[in-house]
């Protein structure tokens, strides 16, 4: 194989989020509306900027000495990097959280008071951005995203700073969590990976969803009978051949289901090969600490991710050492790279 050219400043921050061994287990805090409505909800009254970031602080103090980065927002979730363990790598996210639903497209934004300089300023040893996309939609709308991702990576390359794209499959015509779009999936997920990966975007590391959805998987104990999008052999094949689209490392996100079917669906993705290099997993670690956090406050909650979020994170791990690959995998190896 021949050696592969990085720059020193990308490798840095990419390891800076990883294990010394390159497996990049980290934990995603950088949550915004939606879990200042959900603090709201369990509070019985709104939600103050201060409760969310709150939330934010104690959920990386405990949480973080078992994580090798935190991804974090820079509107409320700063003062929670100082409560960061030690050695912990950080993501910022870039973008705006959510998207205006009265345009067609789900078209990205970035947040006003932030560029990629800032950001780096601010600690960040990466940069994230979350981008709806559906390979198969309007031409416009997707060579409108196209170059908005082309900017953020030239960007992040005149920094020297990594770039994390998390694309979010999806499809006006049909529910993401539901049969159809379930069997529609595998080829909206294999047709982004392989577009991201191509050098225009300077995509450093992909945070993906996992091609299937496994609660229409038959064959696996999330399937809870009824009809299925494809068995256990399928979504297997479908694993890798996502992977093999992917020129880029890339990791698993949990998309906000339970710990143990996030876990399950590691395990498939170990049985099928694929080269996964980690996880940034937010929600399926420590969402039941939410409704704690609004009834009893800030040190009920410390006391409950001390004892179950810890837990989840430690099982969590203890899968993804035993499947992930090391990120460098993808280029032969830390010794095929040579620094430029």
């Amino acid at each position: 194989m021949a050696k592969v050219q990085l720059s020193k400043g990308k490798v840095k921050g990419i390891q800076a989020c990883a294990t010394k061994e390159g497996i990049i287990a980290a934990a995603a805090m950088d949550q915004r509306g939606s879990l200042k409505k959900s603090i709201g909800k369990a509070m019985g009254k709104d939600a103050s900027d201060a409760d969310l970031t709150q939330f934010k602080v104690s959920v990386t103090k405990v949480l973080t000495p078992h994580a090798s980065a935190i991804l974090m927002d820079p509107e409320f979730g700063l003062p929670a990097l100082n409560a960061r363990a030690k050695g912990t790598g950080v993501l910022l996210a870039y973008e705006k959280t959510g998207y205006d639903a009265a345009v067609k497209g789900r078209l990205p934004d970035l947040l006003d008071l932030w560029s990629v300089n800032r950001l780096v300023n601010a600690g960040a040893d990466a940069i994230k951005i979350l981008l709806y996309y559906n390979p198969f939609d309007q031409l416009e709308i997707v060579e409108r995203k196209k170059a908005f991702i082309e900017r953020i990576g030239a960007e992040c390359k005149a920094l020297d700073v990594p770039f994390f794209l998390e694309p979010l499959a999806y499809d006006d015509a049909h529910d993401e969590k539901g049969l159809e779009f379930a069997k529609l999936k595998p080829k909206y997920v294999k047709a982004y990976m392989e577009e991201f990966s191509k050098p225009e975007y300077g995509v450093d590391v992909l945070k993906v969803e996992v091609p299937i959805n496994i609660k229409y998987t038959s064959g696996t104990s999330a399937h809870q009978g009824g009809d299925a999008a494809y068995s256990k052999e399928e979504a297997l094949d479908h694993f890798r051949e996502a992977a093999e689209r992917s020129k880029k490392p890339f990791i698993y996100l949990s998309a906000g289901v339970t710990d143990e079917v996030f876990r399950d669906t590691l395990v498939l993705a170990g049985e099928s090969g694929a080269n996964f290099s980690g996880v940034l997993c937010g929600r399926a670690t420590w969402q039941d600490g939410v409704p704690i956090f609004g009834e009893k406050g800030t040190q009920a909650l410390e006391d409950w991710l001390q004892d179950r979020g810890v837990k989840n994170i430690e099982a969590l791990n203890e899968v993804v050492f035993g499947h992930a690959k090391p990120w460098h995998t993808i280029y032969g190896g830390m010794e095929n790279i040579e620094l430029v």
